[in-house]
């Protein structure tokens, strides 16, 4: 397909001529899994925030998860991760023990980063991921840096640097752009599209809407894709990859998505109607999408699928169990990881 034509939020494109999936059977049933782990996880989060188990912010997953599920499944070992703070379904995906990163947003030792992170700020360089970041854009810049090592080593890693749409709009993201593009550095830019940034419709506050659009003035190639959609993710993921493995430079993805809760726990989200969010609840999910993809194959009955949610169910619930029964970090764990002689 050409650039910037690779699907729209409302279209799929998943299927073959046959209106089969071109995805196997066990891609399909890893993703649906991987997918409903990420909700599942996302809607307990959001039972702990409202006992008050986590503090500060917290930024939830819940529409979005094809995203980081399609991407996954593109991308190869060692490749990095790098998000801003609604980062919960990253971790996930990336390897990160469930148990480790819900007591990490209760803020205990168990945590992934002993409970020193919390929400916005995990990081696990075992899993390849770099976090976390509470600095609206900071990550694409910092993404940017891994791509220069990446390229430095020759290893032939790519970066993945997730923003959102209000992010698009911060100087240093341009800046990474030009130098990520002199440079030939091998990082793809994920815009994660979610009409809404912070409170604000994405036609109010940019003057170029089509975000895949923003490296032209860069030669950097990009295209729009349904991020609702895990297969169209994964296949755009695929062209990226191997646009920067091949020595091309960077590649900018821009996924069509929408979150269905507020920008954070405390955000009412008043700035749109129930019944839009309803809408696209009932026509475009990307796990009811992978559902009947796998019940039109043949591939699974709703039994088969009960019992996969039964199981995800059941690892979420051992999770926020472990969280609150995790102690909270000794004291002296303010001078830990603070500084570091080189």
């Amino acid at each position: 397909m050409a650039r910037g034509q690779t699907g729209t939020a409302g279209r799929r494109k998943a299927n073959g001529a046959d209106g089969k999936s071109e995805a196997t059977r066990d891609e399909l049933l890893k993703y649906y899994r991987e997918m409903l782990l990420i909700r599942r996880f996302e809607e307990r989060a959001g039972q702990l925030y409202g006992m008050g188990l986590i503090g500060g912010f917290c930024h939830l997953y819940i529409g979005q998860e094809a995203i980081a599920v399609g991407i996954e499944a593109a991308k190869r070992p060692g490749d990095q991760f790098i998000t801003g703070y609604r980062d919960h379904g990253h971790m996930l995906v990336c390897g990160m023990d469930p148990r480790e990163v819900m007591a990490e947003l209760t803020g205990r030792s168990g945590g992934s980063s002993r409970g020193k992170g919390g929400s916005m700020h995990m990081f696990s360089t075992e899993a390849a991921f770099y976090g976390g970041h509470g600095i609206v854009g900071a990550q694409v810049s910092l993404g940017t840096g891994l791509a220069l090592a990446n390229a430095y080593r020759g290893d032939g890693k790519v970066s993945w640097a997730f923003y959102g749409d209000g992010a698009a709009n911060q100087g240093q993201v341009y800046e990474s752009f030009n130098m990520a593009q002199v440079w030939k550095l091998p990082v793809v830019y994920v815009i994660e599209n979610n009409e809404y940034a912070m409170g604000t419709a994405i036609d109010r506050s940019s003057s170029e809407t089509r975000l895949y659009k923003r490296g032209v003035s860069f030669n950097i190639p990009g295209e729009e894709v349904d991020g609702m959609d895990v297969t169209a993710v994964k296949a755009a993921a695929q062209r990226a990859a191997e646009h920067c493995r091949t020595g091309n430079g960077p590649y900018l993805l821009e996924m069509k998505t929408y979150r269905y809760r507020g920008h954070s726990m405390s955000d009412p989200a008043k700035y749109r109607t129930r019944e839009e969010v309803d809408e696209v609840r009932k026509t475009r999910d990307p796990i009811e999408h992978v559902e009947d993809l796998l019940e039109k194959n043949g591939w699974a009955d709703e039994a088969a699928l009960k019992a996969i949610d039964a199981e995800v169910k059941r690892i979420v619930a051992d999770a926020a169990e472990y969280a609150r029964t995790s102690p909270e970090p000794d004291p002296s764990e303010l001078y830990t990881d603070v500084y570091t002689e080189a």
